[in-house]
């Protein structure tokens, strides 16, 4: 497993988590990251990208303002900061990892090589 994504759970509306993404053989300084997220029922969605060494940061129009994507290198970890979380945040998140020279934009799984099993994020109202 080269990626794992952690922290998920079970919250009331309003509150907060983060989730983690932890690189095991990849060193992911190196590597755009990208959160996507797949609810119910529904298609697998873009959520936030982090951008390999430029400090790019970039979110879905949806969680602008409340989810914050960061990372501590030492740690070889990205963070997902998730604020005033909403029912509809519901969803399966994955986090996703790519060679800069395969990145456009970020926002679409087909830029992404390696990807991480998934971790639930359940919000009650």
């Amino acid at each position: 497993v080269q990626l794992q994504a952690s922290g998920g759970g079970l919250v009331q509306a309003g509150e907060s988590l983060r989730l983690s993404c932890s690189g095991s053989t990849l060193t992911l300084e190196g590597f755009g990251i990208g959160w996507f997220r797949q609810a119910p029922g529904k298609e697998r969605e873009w959520v936030s990208y982090r951008g390999s060494r430029d400090g790019t940061r970039d979110y879905a129009d949806s969680v602008m303002g409340r989810f914050t994507i960061s990372e501590d290198v030492a740690e070889n970890t990205v963070y997902l900061q998730m604020n005033s979380l909403k029912p509809e945040d519901t969803a399966v998140y994955y986090c996703a990892a790519a060679n800069p020279w395969t990145i456009v934009r970020g926002r679409e799984e087909h830029e992404y090589e390696y990807w991480g099993q998934g971790t639930l994020v359940t919000v009650s109202s």
